[in-house]
């Protein structure tokens, strides 16, 4: 019987594995088509019908490239954190609440939180290894912009989980069936979001990409494979954080077709963000978390607790 079950778990890991890939593949496309439309041309339409192969077509040509070899590089840290990396955001995925799975995490928030904060070390060692400077200054912006919003973000998710007293992500959707938590504190869901788009590097927080004066951040030196792990991982992260701000915000986990509706909206949010805003100024970023955030969410924090108090 408990054979069973491991082979159960492990067939229901590897769907979610198989699915959470197939939905970054598209989630690219959607980007492209999306800003296609938004800058008034069509996005990818050659391949398959409207351009519904393009993502495969893309990994094939990016898998297959020569990997190139850095003479001055640190070899095996250089080749393996995109790899790490790439993991780290797949590992994340075992904390989604199945209904049907054997897997009960207690601690799921707590686990989503260390696996955030490993992937710090990732870009750092990415940008380190790779032996050069415009590497190793675009590392160390990424990762002060990572762990100062992952100290936004964890304070933010106290408050909800003061209002339930509980790690698991379960309980989330227990206590949102008469009222989604985003209609409590819709400050803090801004903000939430918002920490989110700094979290996996996304406009308008994406200094790790696009910086003429650091020419493209920590993966200058990384081309084909190591690359395109990269930024799969990215995209991993931007659904792995729609489908936690659906969790804690708006009405928890049910397997239905509303849940993957909202999913889609909140990955469509990203990108659309993408399309509107700019760049923010660089010595801009960090007032916005600790002047900003930092004492909202430490406010509704205290509001909170306050409540709780009362009512016990």
């Amino acid at each position: 019987m408990m054979m069973i079950d491991i082979i159960n778990i492990m067939i229901g890991g590897l769907f979610l594995l198989i699915g959470v890939l197939i939905g970054v593949a598209f989630l690219t496309l959607l980007e492209r088509k999306v800003l296609g439309y938004i800058q008034i041309r069509k996005g990818p339409n050659k391949l398959g019908f409207m351009g519904i192969l393009q993502p495969f077509s893309d990994a094939i040509k990016l898998f297959s490239k020569e990997q190139v070899y850095l003479n001055y590089s640190n070899y095996f840290s250089y080749y393996f954190s995109p790899i790490i990396s790439f993991m780290l955001s797949l590992i994340i995925w075992m904390v989604i609440p199945y209904l049907f799975n054997m897997i009960m995490f207690n601690l799921g928030l707590l686990f989503f939180l260390s696996c955030t904060s490993v992937g710090v070390y990732t870009l750092l060692i990415a940008g380190w290894s790779s032996n050069s400077n415009y590497s190793l200054l675009g590392g160390l912006r990424a990762v002060a912009q990572t762990i100062s919003y992952e100290v936004s973000l964890s304070l933010i998710l106290m408050s909800s989980i003061i209002m339930i007293m509980d790690l698991n992500l379960i309980k989330f959707s227990e206590y949102q069936f008469l009222i989604w938590f985003i209609f409590m504190m819709i400050p803090l869901s801004m903000c939430f979001f918002s920490s989110m788009l700094a979290e996996t590097n996304r406009t308008p927080f994406d200094f790790a990409e696009g910086e003429s004066e650091l020419v493209s951040g920590f993966n200058i030196e990384y081309s084909s494979g190591g690359f395109a792990l990269i930024f799969l991982a990215e995209y991993s992260s931007i659904l792995f954080m729609s489908m936690l701000f659906i969790i804690i915000n708006m009405g928890g986990y049910e397997l239905n077709l509303l849940f993957y509706l909202k999913l889609v909206f909140i990955s469509f949010f990203f990108i659309w963000v993408r399309g509107t805003l700019p760049r923010y100024r660089y010595d801009k970023l960090m007032y916005l978390c600790w002047k900003s955030y930092l004492p909202i969410s430490l406010n509704y924090l205290l509001f909170f607790l306050g409540v709780k108090m009362l009512l016990n």
